[in-house]
């Protein structure tokens, strides 16, 4: 369907890729991964040709349309929200508006080619094209009220979903999106797998949510050491074996056979699992077809993320009655919320306005007052808070060492070597630990914030949207963390996974009171009884 021969990507000295040569066929998702800087969304702009390689050429078969997941937010504010979907099928859109032209300045001379047009127009469901169109942004959850609105007169998260819609519009024959994810909610997400778990053509996708990966990707396409590989599977299936392919490498002495049979199993094992369930690979090629020496250890970096506690905190860790909060314009964000946490809960805050929650833990961290209402934290309790916003932590220009040790306790924690020890944990090694906190990345920023509540050993973890600009890799090593973290969390996210295995507990802030339940993610989001609960919740009064 499409492929590239012979690609490379050079920046100056810097060689992105080298002599890539792989093909990306009809009924397949490609989940494209990579470190950070690796080049994968320079390659996915290679391979809808709005970046040129230094060598070598894209093929796309003759015949077949492309689409793209636009990325400029704002390049059609001047065109109605459903014109802009119809957009996307670019030979269509073309067809209608030279008809219209015609029609407009309608003559003897030119009915001859508007009847030509009209087949085409035809033989294209053209006539269908706003319907299909609407029916795709309902789905998006684009209200109807809307779809004759300007793009530059709705909400930018409103935007990214009609892009999506523009993109997934026509049934293109190869469909190209760079983090399709972003600033969706939860039930937009699921909708969107559920339409590529079905996609019958070619799609090529990066995202760094792995649930999703999980749910839509028949390979993985990884991006390492300058060349492109392709492996059967989805993500998890590809992190795993990789692990298990490394550990194999460590154990020098382990035999051939035996590596080889504990890998057969391996696949036997995941293969069985797949095949049980309703994702996408599930109907593709199975994974009992891979060859043992298919699959290899990755040279991904993960970081150490440990959290350790001080101490354990008692029975009693907080407790909320009567909290409310509102935004300056007036706004309820929530109100009446009555919490008890008890020892042992990993809680998914969640609502469906992230200015409630980003404002609930902005209170209980005494950085804002509530409009109404009181908490107490248990005496045992200490806590650590990974903000939305870390800005504020980031302005004076000093090294990284230097920025760690404002949270030393004792003289011993203001030793260099023991904080190079947090910070080569997440990465920072060597003169990396010396850069001066004010040049960093939004992911550096991030992994800084995790060394220092690491250092902190607080029993109980605060975190707001902690996956924002992290890569994979730091977010698989950060999942895993907090499983195994033996103390309190409360966690807000849009990374299923790490909400559908962290948490036990479910608290959901509403302008009406909150709603908290002992389910896991999905169980709660999959109730109909809360969801019709949630939904009265959030209702406006007429």
């Amino acid at each position: 369907m499409i492929s590239v021969s012979n690609l490379s990507v050079q920046f100056g000295k810097r060689v992105l890729f080298d002599e890539v040569n792989v093909s990306f066929t009809e009924g397949n998702c490609y989940g494209v991964i990579g470190a950070n800087g690796a080049g994968k969304s320079t390659f996915l702009k290679i391979l809808s040709g709005q970046n040129e390689p230094t060598s070598g050429k894209v093929n796309l078969e003759a015949g077949k349309r492309m689409s793209i997941l636009e990325q400029n937010h704002n390049a059609y504010d001047e065109f109605m929200v459903l014109e802009s979907v119809v957009m996307g099928n670019k030979p269509l859109y073309a067809i209608k508006k030279e008809i219209d032209a015609l029609y407009a300045d309608y003559s003897d001379e030119n009915a001859d080619r508007i009847g030509e047009l009209q087949v085409q127009f035809e033989e294209m469901n053209g006539w269908n094209a706003e319907s299909d169109a609407a029916s795709i942004l309902s789905n998006l959850g684009i209200p109807e009220e809307l779809h004759h609105t300007t793009m530059a007169e709705i909400d930018s998260k409103l935007k990214v979903r009609v892009l999506l819609a523009q993109a997934l519009f026509g049934n293109p024959d190869v469909l190209i999106m760079d983090e399709p994810t972003n600033d969706l909610d939860y039930e937009t997400i699921h909708w969107l797998e559920n339409f590529l778990a079905d996609y019958e053509n070619t799609v090529i996708v990066v995202s760094h949510d792995r649930h999703f990966l999980d749910s839509v990707c028949t390979h993985i396409a990884d991006i390492d050491f300058g060349k492109i590989n392709l492996y059967s599977g989805n993500y998890t299936f590809w992190y795993e074996s990789s692990q298990l392919a490394a550990r194999q490498r460590a154990q020098q002495n382990k035999k051939a056979e035996e590596k080889a049979k504990e890998l057969q199993e391996f696949i036997a094992r995941f293969s069985a699992n797949v095949a049980k369930s309703k994702q996408a690979t599930s109907r593709k090629k199975m994974l009992s077809k891979l060859k043992v020496e298919d699959i290899r250890p990755s040279s991904r970096r993960y970081p150490a993320i440990i959290f350790d506690r001080e101490r354990e905190a008692g029975d009693q860790i907080l407790n909320v009655e009567g909290l409310a909060a509102s935004t300056d314009e007036g706004d309820v964000l929530f109100q009446n919320v009555n919490i008890n946490l008890a020892k042992g809960d990993k809680v998914a805050v969640i609502s469906k306005d992230s200015r409630a929650t980003t404002a609930f833990y902005e209170i209980i961290n005494a950085n804002k007052k509530p409009d109404e209402g009181e908490y107490q934290w248990g005496v045992t309790t200490n806590q650590s808070y990974l903000p939305a916003d870390n800005s504020d932590y980031f302005t004076e220009n000093i090294s990284l060492v230097d920025w760690l040790r404002q949270w030393a306790k004792t003289e011993e924690e203001r030793e260099e070597v023991y904080i190079r020890g947090f910070l080569g944990k997440m990465l920072f090694s060597g003169e990396e630990a010396l850069k001066k906190c004010t040049v960093l990345s939004g992911g550096e920023k991030v992994r800084c914030m995790l060394s220092r509540m690491m250092m902190m050993r607080a029993n109980v973890l605060m975190l707001d949207e902690p996956t924002n600009h992290l890569d994979l890799e730091s977010i698989t090593a950060f999942n895993n963390s907090l499983k195994n973290f033996k103390g309190t969390v409360l966690l807000t996210t849009h990374d299923h996974e790490f909400a559908q295995t962290v948490a036990n507990r479910i608290i959901e802030l509403t302008p009406k009171g909150n709603i908290d339940r002992y389910l896991s993610f999905e169980e709660y989001m999959s109730d109909k009884a809360l969801k019709e609960q949630r939904e009265k919740m959030y209702a406006v009064p007429v």
